[in-house]
């Protein structure tokens, strides 16, 4: 059982949700604000949040950008439909994924069980490394010749993803597969902010040596310079 925080201030859709997970195998605690939400969500205790954008005191955004300074835990935004600029602002500051409101649960429970797979059971295969640049899967860690690099979750999947590709561009579609556990929808940004999410990172840590280059209309491909 998978141990899942939710952060909502609507009480009753929290009550229903809540139920509705414990039906389908999850542990739910619930709280109303930002501020009880960061604290519970840096505490170690879950192994995923469902984070509401639109919440008192605190909004959804900074609890997501104070939790993704000091914690790379799985986080499912939600949104409301038709809101772009807030789903877009979400990725860019380190969530997972996002279920735009009004939704069904079915959709938000394969949202989840979809980023708790990719962060859950450990990989068997061997550590990848390419001039310099590895990452061990089972250990969920990734270094530049020796210094860790710490990344979400979901951009650890894309990095992953990209260091197996080799030479071969990765298509948007086969990322989105790989990274994000479902099919790219059209207009969906997802893999283009987290892969940009990722490109910073890398360029920061690397210092330029680690390029993501784009390939237009086609997707992305890594570049090592050691």
């Amino acid at each position: 059982m998978s141990d899942v925080l939710l952060i909502d201030d609507d009480t009753e859709l929290s009550l229903m949700l809540s139920e509705f997970l414990a039906g389908e195998g999850f542990s739910v605690a619930a709280v109303t604000n930002g501020e009880e939400g960061t604290d519970l969500a840096l505490s170690g205790r879950f192994a995923a949040v469902i984070l509401d954008i639109m919440l008192p005191r605190i909004n959804g955004l900074e609890v997501l950008r104070r939790v993704r300074a000091e914690s790379a835990v799985p986080i499912v935004m939600l949104t409301a439909r038709g809101d772009y600029v807030d789903r877009i602002v979400g990725l860019e500051l380190g969530a997972d994924d996002y279920v735009a409101k009004p939704y069904h649960p079915r959709e938000l429970v394969a949202r989840l069980r979809a980023v708790l797979r990719r962060t859950g059971a450990p990989r068997r295969d061997g550590p990848l490394s390419i001039d310099g640049l590895t990452l061990d899967a089972s250990r969920r860690e990734t270094a530049w010749r020796g210094h860790p690099v710490e990344l979400t979750a979901t951009e650890f999947n894309l990095l992953e993803a990209l260091m197996r590709s080799g030479d071969t561009v990765a298509t948007k579609d086969t990322l989105s597969l790989t990274a994000l556990g479902r099919s790219r929808q059209p207009y969906d940004r997802s893999i283009d902010v987290h892969t940009s999410n990722l490109r910073l990172k890398l360029d920061a840590a690397t210092s330029g040596r680690v390029a993501i280059e784009t390939i237009r209309g086609v997707g992305y491909r890594l570049r090592v310079t050691a």
